[in-house]
């Protein structure tokens, strides 16, 4: 396992590889490689796109969801320019935990739609859950269907050392690690809080469309006679009905008529709801979490 120091470890990637995945924990600076790398792909007119799988500090679209940016034609790489999404891959939760399907898919088909768009590199930027049984699961699906070319590895101490083993037991992939720089500022819990809620209120800024929905728009499908009530500030994905998330919404009941609303930035073009498994204000605060058999076992 080879350690290079982090600019000559960009020069290579740029010029030799097709797929990157980046593993680490909370504050390891894998981000911020991330973006330096694209940027250096940028810069050299390599064809590029940036896949993030955070679905707690996400920098590509909102928390909730894997986002897909193309960034061959940013004038630079960095949070800020590629805070938009060009694509989205709902999850319906800050952790993979509970959600690896939902994780491992929608990282698993942004890629690919980024291959197929011809670009040469791929940078995917994986969540910092990193140990116990559902971390090794879901990086090991993960890999087994990306299949990167090179994974690079973000280590304080040995944390990184049980996936690491899976990937040298079961990958014939190249891999790197690099000591995480003391000097990366660790983040208060109260501090990623704030950030994430920054994140889902700029995403739900006013002018907001709101328009009734009927039950029968919902995955999973909502049986006849379940309960709207429990749907209150329920967060969805848009689905457009070919295979695409437009966007996140809330879920808005209003007890006179019995009625539900979408709430949401996303005007026109959703076909389908896929329901998520938290509830939100759209200030962006989490009010509870929402378990399936909440509706369906009613």
């Amino acid at each position: 396992m080879a350690r290079v120091s982090q600019t000559e470890l960009i020069d290579r990637l740029v010029e030799s590889c097709h797929t990157i995945v980046l593993l680490g924990g909370i504050d390891s600076g894998k981000t911020s490689f991330g973006l330096s790398l694209a940027d250096a792909a940028r810069r050299k007119s390599i064809s590029v796109a940036y896949v993030d799988a955070d679905l707690d500090q996400s920098t590509v679209g909102p928390p909730t969801c894997v986002g897909l940016k193309f960034c061959s034609d940013l004038p630079q790489v960095d949070a800020q320019s590629i805070r938009d999404a060009d694509e989205l891959g709902f999850v319906g939760s800050y952790t993979a935990e509970g959600n690896l399907t939902g994780v491992i898919a929608g990282t698993s088909r942004l890629v690919t739609h980024a291959r197929d768009a011809g670009c040469r590199l791929v940078i995917v930027d994986t969540g910092t859950l990193i140990s116990g049984t559902d971390a090794e699961l879901l990086k090991f699906h993960k890999l087994d269907l990306v299949r990167p070319d090179h994974v690079v590895g973000f280590q304080r101490g040995e944390e990184l050392d049980p996936i690491l083993g899976v990937l040298s037991r079961f990958f014939s992939v190249a891999v790197t690690a690099l000591k995480v720089d003391g000097e990366i500022p660790e983040r208060s819990a109260e501090e990623r809080l704030a950030a994430r809620e920054e994140a889902l209120a700029s995403y739900f800024t006013p002018p907001l469309s709101r328009w009734r929905v009927k039950r029968t728009v919902f995955m999973p499908t909502l049986s006849p006679g379940s309960d709207a009530r429990r749907l209150d500030g329920l967060l969805v994905g848009l689905e457009d009905g070919k295979g695409k998330c437009r966007g996140i919404g809330l879920l808005e009941y209003t007890e006179e008529g019995d009625v539900l609303r979408m709430v949401s930035s996303v005007g026109t073009g959703a076909r389908g709801l896929r329901l998520g498994s938290v509830r939100l204000t759209v200030e962006g605060k989490t009010i509870g979490r929402f378990e399936a058999e909440e509706i369906f076992s009613s």
